[in-house]
């Protein structure tokens, strides 16, 4: 039993150190923490959509950005449409299951408001839908999904790739990355205070 734990923990860490090595992801998590604090700034807002584990993701990220993730700020605009279950269910029995995401963001999404559409595999029907909806909408789209997927790259403005094809460490590492995100925003938005003239005096004295 501990060897497996030990190998779970070692698949995680060599994963990881794939990301910390590819230059490319790395640049995609600055661009989606970017366009995200962008669009927050001119009054958007984030919407997550995700079936799974990947709406519990949908959820904690959504309630990092309202509440907060590392300092106190103001709340920010943030909504996982997993967690309505009167639309869910609604949308579900009147139209279909692949429905329930897209619906929503027709409802709720505005120009210049991020999806951010979580599929393991990059191949959700409601999730793509959902894709589809935002770029009718003119939303920005960030996918976030496994180690390729032609479905999401082809439609979505930025994809973040995980090098795996394990669905628990591909979610264990969109957490990761998502928090990772959520600061970027974060620091965009609330950069830290410069010390004042006084301050700066005091401490070179």
């Amino acid at each position: 039993m501990r060897n497996f734990i030990l190998k779970e923990v070692q698949k995680l860490q060599d994963i990881l150190s794939l990301i910390q090595q590819d230059t490319s992801l790395l640049a995609v998590v600055e661009a989606i923490g970017a366009a995200c604090a962008k669009s927050l700034s001119a009054g958007g807002k984030i919407l997550f959509v995700g079936n799974g584990g990947s709406a519990s993701d949908c959820q904690h990220l959504a309630a990092e950005l309202v509440v907060r993730l590392k300092n106190t700020r103001r709340a920010l605009a943030a909504l996982a449409l997993t967690t309505d279950t009167s639309a869910l269910t609604a949308i579900g029995n009147d139209f279909s299951f692949d429905y329930i995401f897209s619906r929503q963001v027709e409802a709720l999404g505005q120009p210049g408001d991020i999806l951010i559409a979580i599929s393991t595999s990059g191949k959700s029907p409601n999730v793509l839908r959902a894709i589809e909806a935002a770029k009718g909408k003119n939303m920005i789209v960030v996918g976030f999904t496994g180690e390729y997927s032609p479905e999401m790259a082809a439609a979505c403005n930025l994809v973040l790739n995980i090098p795996s094809k394990e669905t628990a460490k591909i979610q264990e590492c969109h957490i990761t990355l998502g928090h990772i995100i959520c600061a970027l925003i974060e620091n965009h938005l609330f950069p830290e205070p410069k010390t004042t003239l006084i301050q700066d005096e005091l401490l070179t004295s």
